[in-house]
């Protein structure tokens, strides 16, 4: 089965978003025995729930997260997933400098899902960014027969 990880800082917020919204597109598409579909922070502390303003906005759009806990990156969880997309150009340099194997299958979420590079801000750092859960899906959506294709390479 390909794996797929997710990651942000804090692990409750924009990785779990993009891990529930790609394993609900999966399911959509009768893909969901084919993929699994993890999230974990940069710098976080496991066991943390996703917060309010992520549980909210994923519920709009019709995403469970409630019982989704944080967990932290780790090599071996870098090591089993086939693809990794971060949210930002520095979580991406900081994964490929502590842990150098995963550089080749480590990019941006933006870039797996339409060949650009651009970060998607932490919601809770810049209060102005209340979309990102929408931007995230639309991403998610609109790329995920590319974002496949990486995973599987």
């Amino acid at each position: 089965m390909t794996q797929i990880l997710f990651v942000c800082s804090a692990n409750r917020y924009r990785s779990v978003i993009a891990e529930a919204c790609f394993r609900d597109e999966a399911l959509k598409r009768d893909q969901g025995d084919r993929w699994t579909i993890l999230s974990a922070g940069t710098w976080t502390t496991d066991g943390l729930p996703a917060m309010t303003e992520a549980i909210l906005g994923a519920k709009q759009i019709g995403l469970d997260i409630q019982k989704h806990r944080s967990r932290a990156i780790t090599k071996e969880i870098l090591q089993s997933a086939d693809l990794v997309l971060v949210m930002e150009k520095g979580q991406q340099e900081a994964l490929q400098i502590e842990f150098p194997f995963c550089r080749k299958k480590t990019m941006l979420l933006s870039e797996a899902a339409e060949g650009r590079q651009y970060d998607i801000s932490d919601p809770m750092a810049h209060s102005s960014n209340n979309d990102v859960v929408s931007k995230i899906c639309d991403l998610i959506h609109s790329g995920f027969d590319r974002i496949c294709d990486l995973a599987r390479h």
